[in-house]
């Protein structure tokens, strides 16, 4: 491949499963699948290397069927396959599109996907390719936040963007509380002592440790990730 890219600013995008299903929350919302993959090429093509972990909550939601009995291990397991689901839609979507995208999992299904490798991703990135990383951890009990910090961190990413459906971190549920306070920045400590809600526990702390800037912003505004991607004021930015 000759389509190298020449920025060193290297971004890990996490999006929910639910997000990628409309306003259904279920199955995937084909206008909602070309729009994001239209915003993410708008940012590939500035130079910016993009790295995509997807959750599979639009397709399968283990916590139900866990109450009603199902082994954990096994829902996540599904859940894992379920981001593979994803992975694939938005893959073709991306290069139905006009750009360079793959597809690497944690979970090994040759037929369909590279099998998960740091080294490799950070070279596949380095060729200008979208990569889009699926299968979450590969292992049980973790959620696909701790998934997309921890690529985030192997791949060598500048920072971890969380798109929501809000555009960044409040004082309190801006749903519930018209006077809630929106923030633009905010340290990893003073998440903490408010207990404000950025990501699980687990993906905070492992970002905390390994001092991963986190950016929450909302994916449903239209060019928020490519003003945030390319150093624009947008949503709420975790750091130390």
């Amino acid at each position: 491949m000759s389509f190298e890219t020449s920025s060193n600013h290297r971004i890990l995008l996490k999006i929910s499963g639910e997000a990628l299903g409309g306003d259904a929350g279920f199955g995937i919302e084909p206008q909602v699948l070309t729009r994001t993959a239209r915003e993410i090429r708008k940012v590939q093509e500035q130079g910016v290397q993009v790295a995509l972990v997807i959750g599979g909550g639009n397709i399968f939601r283990g916590a139900a069927l866990q109450k009603a009995g199902l082994d954990r291990v096994a829902g996540d397991q599904m859940g894992m396959l379920a981001t593979v689901m994803n992975g694939l839609a938005m893959r073709d979507e991306i290069m139905r599109q006009g750009g360079h995208c793959e597809l690497m999992s944690a979970c090994g299904i040759p037929q369909i996907t590279i099998q998960y490798s740091a080294n490799l991703g950070r070279q596949i990135l380095n060729q200008g390719s979208v990569l889009i990383v699926a299968g979450g951890t590969g292992s049980p009990f973790f959620t696909t936040d701790t998934a997309a910090v921890l690529r985030g961190i192997e791949l060598n990413c500048d920072e971890v963007f969380k798109g929501t459906k809000v555009d960044g971190v409040y004082s309190a549920d801006p749903v519930k509380d018209p006077t809630a306070i929106r923030y633009s920045r905010l340290t990893f400590k003073e998440v903490l002592t408010q207990e404000l809600q950025v990501m699980d526990l687990t993906a905070f702390a492992l970002a905390r440790e390994h001092s991963m800037p986190i950016r929450v912003f909302s994916m449903n505004k239209e060019g928020a990730l490519l003003r945030a991607a390319t150093g624009g004021d947008e949503g709420t930015l975790v750091s130390d």
